[in-house]
């Protein structure tokens, strides 16, 4: 395993996307703006800055030996998952990672990686995939990540609870999106796919889940 100043390099990864860090002793307005900044584009700039090589290799499958351990496994989730959507933003090389981040997540929900994280936003971000990786299974997975999101809001502590009920909704909305439409239509442009007439009604609207998330 790589070491950056003798500790594992993809601590770098954690320290940098949950600048909470581990205490649940967190102001509720502090950790909704991390949020933000974590799934609404803020840390694009310093991904691309910091993290492109690591997300390269990443992607080619060159730090897979980090899923060893529930941690490791959860920064390999983020590069695939959310790195990948910083660095090649507008491209279908941001969506590319998809499969290989949901086969980290299944495994890890079988093998406890996911019941040892210690924190709930470390397992809200750990659940991402299932609700991003498009394919036909995807309401199961949908059903997954609610049920998965209900419990860590109903385990958070009180002052955060509503954040994380708001993940709740946000769940709902994508399923509502994908048994529409079988996949994410605001994809398509992007992914060179052919939209149908209600699926252009939809993106002209622009009200996509993950842009409402935080926003009630």
């Amino acid at each position: 395993m790589e070491y950056t100043a003798g500790r594992p390099a993809w601590q770098d990864i954690l320290e940098f996307w949950f600048p909470e860090g581990r205490s649940l002793q967190i102001d509720a307005t502090t950790h909704q703006e991390n949020w933000r900044w974590r799934m609404q584009g803020g840390a694009d700039s310093a991904i691309t800055s910091r993290f492109l090589a690591i997300t390269d290799q990443a992607a080619a499958g060159e730090l897979d030996h980090w899923a060893a351990a529930p941690e490791g496994r959860l920064a390999l989730i983020i590069v695939l998952d959310q790195f990948s959507r910083s660095a090649w933003r507008n491209s279908a090389r941001a969506f590319a990672q998809d499969t290989a981040a949901l086969a980290w997540v299944m495994e890890g929900l079988s093998n406890d990686h996911y019941a040892a994280l210690p924190a709930p936003w470390f397992k809200a971000v750990y659940g991402l995939p299932l609700g991003h990786c498009e394919g036909p299974d995807h309401l199961d997975r949908l059903d997954l990540l609610i049920k998965l999101r209900t419990a860590i809001a109903a385990e958070a502590p009180p002052p955060l609870q509503a954040t994380y009920q708001s993940l709740v909704r946000q769940a709902r909305d994508v399923r509502q999106v994908i048994a529409a439409f079988g996949r994410h239509p605001h994809r398509n442009a992007v992914l060179g796919r052919t939209s149908t007439p209600d699926e252009q009604a939809y993106i002209t609207k622009g009200r996509f889940p993950h842009l409402r998330a935080f926003r009630g």
